[in-house]
């Protein structure tokens, strides 16, 4: 499921934190247009995450659970939480069932591994992504999984009846850890199971030790985890707390037990219930059913996610939805709801009982409405749903999608708008007349700040901006509304939308690599381009890849030349080409047009396939046909045989953004050159070596001096090197003073031109 919404209760209490206004309690559950289930957390220092699974697809009459997709949220306050939809999706990746309760850590270096069940039982995967909306890949050797009981794994179930429920935990010292377990349930077909789940003796859990990677395990860490206490039933996690380590899982009778140790693998002392079967007031709010929990500590504050079935049940005056098959009043079991409430320790370490509430967490901070956001970023909703547009290899995409016939809304609280906002933009689709947005305050029918009627597209998926001017948003607003009207349900989707005003950062547009735009006539690395913008808005991208991996970076030791971009850039002997190149990528450059006219333009590219082409637009406008890159003819796999190919262009005097974009799949390319002139002569053949690249791309002949500074900003060394590419190998090897016991990324500033890339530290 996934989304985050709020029981439809008024909020009048308010709370002041030392520099901040008073602003609104949170709401549950956090989606009020889905059901998800299954939650766990994870946190860095900016966001706190969560991710579910979902009974979207369970009819309303369901008997069993139908789980398919995995969904993501994040929010800085605790309050408003951004969806970002199915992040990964077991109906589009091949290999594997249904995916069920899953796992989530972000490691030192912000990337997220998600541990998740394969099925029902069948075994265990891991996936990672340097984004919570991923795209998420294997990075298990030969594609395996971690467990599975028929082969394909690095090892076996261990006689565990349900081998589900993992979960990851990661220590400070960065060791991960993954659990997994369930089931054992004595009975008649089996009165002494292998892995039994009895009360104070149940062992059917394990804990394997990952290796430093986060990518694989020795078999030989496998270890048992048993406990005291209520018979287990099924998920079992990990959190650390004041040096002492914390295994809860939810027990056979329906609660979160827990036992405390000195050590992740335990073992462990069963010390009591953590959380009862969601209740508030006295009246259950989980139809006595099974449970799920994730638990992680963000800003000073510890928070628990569970499940429960408030929306199913009405519970508070909430509307229940209807199951994915449009029928209302959907089975409560198989239809349930995520919230998030905070909970504390005792002094002597132990957990004391979730309250369970309606409100939810207190907001940690305000909300700043001068920023790009998501659509479905909200502390509350009614009146809406959302579609998901899952493509592997590609990050999750979800749409807001009104209904806009009834009351339809979305909520955001907490807002500091400063002195004021003058502006709302939205990125939307319309297919009908007169679908609007009105910006209110207070309530969704409270004070009119201001309207934005959308422009009528040709379908759904094609997005447009439009603004509208607002007056009267200034200081804290409590509560924000996004009011949806329109004459016909499901004839809007919504993207994104931001404010403008006196706190708005205007969009940085994208900058040449270098600092200096690429001279025409002239040679253009392809490797070379735009560093992307930041801000709000379109047009702020440099590049477009299929997916976030560097393939390249095996061929510099492991390091990306552009870190974080995900373009393909390979080291040769020559220096650096951008290779794997597959339709519809593209990559920009800011280039100076000496003067208007004709000019020859020459492309060093390398194809194994007779598919491979591209074409060159200035500014948005093509100048060149569809181009064919020529098959090496020095063998099928070579691409090392490079051809040089050219057409003449016309161009504009002046600087412009010169796009190149692959039209067929799988070429590699080195550069391009523009000569003067209808069919002039190349000065720069294969083979040409040019001054500043007389020793290989980069390795530049005068030595400068380099930064480097921690992933917070701050300064931890200075030293000289030639190059960007020989001042990574120093830090790296340590050479440095310094660097001998840096971990992590850390960043490296050129003096020079201003030249920033990331680093991640090998030692």
């Amino acid at each position: 499921m996934g989304v985050k919404n709020l029981a439809n209760t008024s909020i009048s209490t308010l709370f002041t934190i030392a520099g901040l206004t008073s602003f609104a309690l949170a709401d549950n559950p956090i989606s009020s247009y889905h059901y998800l289930a299954d939650p766990a957390a994870t946190a860095d220092d900016e966001y706190f995450y969560i991710i579910t699974d979902s009974d979207d697809p369970a009819p309303y009459n369901a008997t069993g659970y139908s789980i398919k997709a995995l969904y993501a949220f994040r929010s800085k306050d605790m309050k408003n939480w951004t969806d970002f939809g199915i992040i990964y999706d077991a109906r589009e990746v091949e290999g594997i069932g249904d995916i069920w309760a899953s796992g989530i850590a972000v490691d030192n270096n912000g990337k997220f591994h998600i541990v998740f069940p394969d099925g029902g039982g069948s075994g265990i995967g891991l996936i990672e992504s340097d984004h919570i909306e991923g795209p998420y890949k294997n990075p298990v050797a030969g594609g395996k999984k971690l467990i599975n009981n028929w082969g394909g794994g690095i090892a076996d179930c261990d006689g565990l009846d349900w081998c589900f429920d993992p979960a990851i935990f990661i220590d400070d010292d960065g060791t991960a850890y993954f659990t997994v377990g369930g089931g054992g349930v004595p009975n008649d077909k089996n009165p002494n199971p292998k892995r039994p789940a009895i009360d104070n003796g149940s062992d059917n859990f394990n804990i394997y030790k990952f290796n430093s990677e986060i990518n694989s395990f020795d078999v030989n860490t496998k270890t048992h985890l048993p406990i005291g206490g209520p018979a287990t039933m099924e998920a079992s996690y990990i959190h650390k707390y004041k040096g002492n380590y914390y295994l809860s899982y939810s027990t056979r009778d329906l609660r979160i037990a827990y036992g405390m140790s000195s050590s992740p693998m335990g073992p462990y002392t069963y010390k009591g219930i953590f959380m009862g079967n969601p209740s508030i007031n006295g009246q259950n709010i989980n139809s006595y059913n099974n449970n799920h929990h994730g638990i992680a500590e963000f800003k000073g504050h510890w928070y628990v996610v569970y499940h429960d079935r408030r929306i199913a049940n009405g519970y508070d005056g909430l509307e229940k939805i209807p199951a994915e098959d449009g029928k209302a009043n959907p089975d409560p079991a198989y239809h349930r709801s995520v919230s998030v409430d905070e909970f504390f320790y005792n002094d002597d370490g132990t957990m004391k009982e979730l309250t369970f509430t309606k409100e939810g967490p207190k907001q940690l901070e305000n909300f700043d409405p001068y920023d790009w956001y998501p659509a479905l970023t909200s502390s509350k909703q009614k009146g809406i749903r959302s579609r998901s547009n899952f493509v592997v290899g590609k990050a999750a995409e979800t749409f807001l999608l009104p209904l806009s016939t009834k009351e339809s809304w979305i909520r955001v609280s907490g807002v500091d708008f400063g002195t004021a906002a003058t502006g709302f933009t939205v990125e939307a689709a319309s297919i009908a007349d007169g679908n609007k947005i009105e910006i209110r305050t207070d309530s969704a029918t409270g004070t009119l700040a201001g309207t934005c009627t959308l422009q009528k597209t040709a379908n759904k998926n094609t997005f447009v901006e439009k603004s509208c001017e607002v007056s009267g948003l200034k200081g804290i607003v409590e509560q924000l509304f996004l009011v949806f009207k329109g004459n016909q349900d499901s004839t809007m989707a919504i993207k994104a939308w931001g404010f403008e005003g006196s706190g708005t950062t205007p969009p940085e547009p994208q900058k040449p690599f270098k600092g200096t735009a690429w001279e025409i006539p002239g040679k253009i690395e392809m490797e070379d381009f735009d560093i992307p913008g930041t801000g709000r808005g379109t047009g702020l991208d440099s590049y477009s890849d299929n997916d976030s991996e560097d393939h390249g970076a095996t061929s510099n030791d492991g390091v990306s030349y552009r870190e974080g971009t995900g373009v393909d850039i390979y080291k040769k002997a020559t220096g650096y080409i951008v290779g794997y190149n597959q339709a519809g990528e593209w990559l920009e450059y800011t280039v100076n047009i000496k003067e208007a006219g004709d000019y020859t333009m020459f492309a060093a590219v390398a194809s194994a396939n007779n598919t491979s082409s591209f074409k060159l637009s200035i500014d948005g406008n093509d100048i060149t046909e569809e181009i064919a890159v020529p098959q090496a003819t020095s063998g099928e796999e070579n691409y090392d045989d490079y051809n040089k190919i050219s057409t003449n262009v016309t161009l504009p005097a002046g600087e412009h953004i010169l796009r190149f974009t692959v039209t067929g799949d799988w070429m590699d390319i080195d550069y391009i050159n523009f000569e003067a002139g209808k069919d002039a002569e190349d000065s720069k053949p294969i083979g040409y070596v040019d001054a500043l690249h007389s020793t290989g791309k980069m390795n530049y002949s005068q030595a400068t001096r380099f930064d480097v500074f921690s992933i917070n900003g701050k300064k931890v060394a200075s030293f000289t090197a030639h190059s960007f590419a020989e001042a990574t190998k120093l830090w790296q090897d340590g050479l440095v003073k310094g660097s001998e016991n840096s971990i992590g990324i850390c960043l490296i500033r050129n003096r020079s031109n201003g030249m920033v890339a990331k680093v991640r530290a090998k030692h």
